[in-house]
């Protein structure tokens, strides 16, 4: 039996970019994953992701996003695959929202190029969104976008290959496993309190998430890119955030807001009428032009969030050789080349531990502070 210096257990964007930046650092590495890359029961499965720049005063995912950013602009060039949509990322709040207040402090300090567009501006440029007050305003990311989710991870995977990680669609069993490494790291998504249960069941919390794609009105743009980007509403209490008629796939519209807690295995992933018409009236308030439009498709997912949203990277208090990588959904999808990155350091013993990331930071009572 071959022995790896490194098992990545979890092929989602996490696990598989950890995989890409440990084979370039010259270890050999084994990709696992119990039903494939970012498979449609996973956190990384499904069709986008928003990759934005805006995270209020917390400047260390601001950062993360640009060199991750950068990241998936360079594989995609590499591997001429066109997976990203500059459609750009329209945050709307109220001027004295302290989330946009801070955001602008960062992105001036970091050269995150942006717009601020004031409420009449926003009405005349977006009159297809009905806004909810006459104060709201914008703050506009030009370079920002939707990375094609479950197609990225796959090319993740593709070029890690290509740089030497054997992959496999297996089941991981933990204590006891037929894998050999001197270092495991398990990057399993909402499984991860599965796997460890005593350590984690109280420090992740795994909930039912619900996304719907409903169909734009035919031969109307209004709702397709350049003239709608994405778009996440403050001024909202339900968290509506959605994208534009990507790839002809629909609008899509989601909520980010904890839903109930959900088993990955055995949770019903049937959307409910219920949240369908939430979803539909939802639109006929902000998008009266769409009418009623057809739901075309709809897809139960999970996060799998810590106590406050902070990214679980550390190693395991009682095993040495074993890392514990989690906690980024909800937002964490594309941060996946600079956790990787991130994580890759740490087990070289390269760079020093953020203390934000550790296990010791995690409580056991949800109260979400970074979005």
């Amino acid at each position: 039996m071959k022995t790896y210096d490194v098992a990545v257990i979890g092929a989602g964007v996490f696990g598989s970019w950890t995989a890409w930046h440990l084979a370039r650092a010259g270890k050999s590495v084994l990709l696992a994953d119990a039903w494939g890359a970012a498979h449609s029961r996973a956190s990384s499965g499904g069709e986008s992701r928003i990759i934005r720049m805006g995270y209020g005063a917390d400047e260390i995912y601001t950062h993360m996003s640009m060199r991750s950013l950068a990241a998936w602009h360079d594989l995609f060039h590499r591997t001429r695959q066109s997976l990203f949509h500059q459609t750009g990322v329209l945050w709307m709040a109220r001027e004295d929202h302290p989330h946009n207040v801070d955001t602008l402090r960062v992105f001036a300090a970091a050269g995150v190029p942006h717009e601020v567009i004031l409420a009449p501006d926003l009405a005349r440029r977006y009159p297809q969104i009905r806004m909810s007050s006459p104060d709201i305003f914008g703050i506009f990311e030009p370079e920002s976008g939707a990375l094609m989710a479950r197609r990225a991870v796959a090319a993740v995977v593709d070029d890690a290959v290509q740089s030497g990680v054997d992959y496999r669609i297996q089941s991981v069993a933990w204590p006891e496993t037929r894998i050999a490494a001197e270092t495991f790291v398990f990057a399993c998504g909402p499984w991860l309190p599965k796997i460890f249960p005593d350590l984690l069941a109280k420090r992740i919390f795994t909930t039912r998430q619900e996304v719907f794609f409903f169909a734009p009105p035919p031969g109307d743009r209004r709702f397709s890119p350049p003239d709608l980007p994405i778009w996440l509403d403050y001024t909202d209490p339900r968290g509506p955030y959605g994208f534009p008629n990507l790839e002809n796939r629909g609008i899509k519209l989601a909520f980010d807001r904890h839903g109930a807690a959900f088993d990955p295995d055995a949770g019903d992933r049937t959307v409910s009428p219920q949240s369908i018409a939430t979803a539909r009236g939802f639109l006929a308030e902000r998008f009266p032009a769409l009418g009623d439009p057809p739901l075309t498709e709809s897809r139960v997912c999970q996060y799998a969030n810590t106590s406050n949203g902070d990214f679980l990277i550390d190693r395991h208090p009682d095993r040495a050789d074993v890392w514990l990588l989690g906690g980024g959904s909800g937002h964490g999808f594309k941060h996946g080349p600079a956790v990787g990155e991130y994580i890759t350091s740490q087990i070289l013993g390269t760079a020093t531990p953020e203390p934000r990331f550790s296990l010791a930071a995690k409580a056991e009572t949800l109260q979400r502070s970074v979005y």
